[in-house]
């Protein structure tokens, strides 16, 4: 039986700013169980980066409820649940790959030995062996991305948080990066809530897909993929990944996203 890791009831979320109520989401009620790879996809505005911040605790919901791991997404993020991976890399500079990686376990008080040997593993789970001494600068968009998700999965947390982390990446660099991370979940077991724009990387990646209306920020159809788990590029010219594409658009569609 799926055990549910995020659960949302009648999740809204409004913004009070100076031009009067921004409302980012209104009732969304949506479950995410464990092991799930779940896209949320819909146009800009529609709230798929405010669903993960909520999660994350990062925003405060206005009306509703959400829990993660059976616990409020405070208690969630002092239990350290997840990893968030932003839409830019966000290194630091003056720290290199392993520097960065390392960060998080030095504030969560790792041993020295401990931190070495999670460096080391997350760096052959991203395939980035021996760039551990390299800098930010040295390394490419994608590499640096691989880096970043390298640091979230660091210290080993059950949920992984991706907000549109290929955006800003070329297509052949995002389709190779989709592969790898597909593979990456495939070792590690994780649950993931990735938000995207693309609709053949939402098919490609995801074992079930939430469409998402304009603000307020609504849930016009979930879709559980009926495609293996296990996929590779090819797959995108079957029939039917092609149906669940289709599907997708007319999601979007019916949330009036074209007008």
């Amino acid at each position: 039986m799926s055990v549910p890791v995020v659960q949302a009831q009648g999740l809204s979320l409004t913004f009070q700013t100076n031009d009067g109520p921004v409302h980012a989401l209104s009732d969304v009620s949506l479950d995410i169980n464990k092991g799930d790879f779940v896209s949320f996809i819909g146009p800009s505005g529609c709230g798929k980066t405010t669903f993960l911040r909520v999660v994350a605790d990062l925003e405060a919901p206005t009306g509703g409820t959400v829990t993660v791991n059976g616990l409020s997404p405070q208690e969630a993020r002092l239990n350290r649940a997840y990893g968030y991976v932003f839409q830019a890399a966000g290194l630091y500079p003056w720290r290199t790959i392993g520097g960065n990686i390392r960060l998080p376990l030095e504030i969560m008080g790792y041993s020295k030995a401990e931190r070495e040997a999670r460096v080391t593993r997350t760096l052959e789970l991203v395939d980035l062996q021996g760039f551990e001494k390299k800098f930010p600068w040295q390394l490419s968009g994608g590499m640096q991305q691989r880096a970043s998700i390298a640091r979230a999965l660091a210290f080993d947390a059950d949920i992984l948080l991706m907000d549109e982390p290929f955006g800003a990446l070329d297509e052949i660099v995002r389709d190779h990066l989709n592969e790898q991370l597909l593979s990456l979940w495939a070792k590690t077991g994780k649950t993931i809530a990735f938000v995207t724009h693309s609709i053949p990387e939402a098919v490609f990646l995801s074992t079930k897909i939430v469409v998402m209306s304009p603000r307020p920020g609504r849930v016009t159809d979930v879709i559980d993929s009926p495609l293996p788990a296990d996929r590779s590029l090819e797959i995108r010219d079957t029939p039917e990944f092609l149906d669940i594409a289709h599907r997708v658009r007319e999601g979007l569609r019916a949330g009036h996203s074209y007008d």
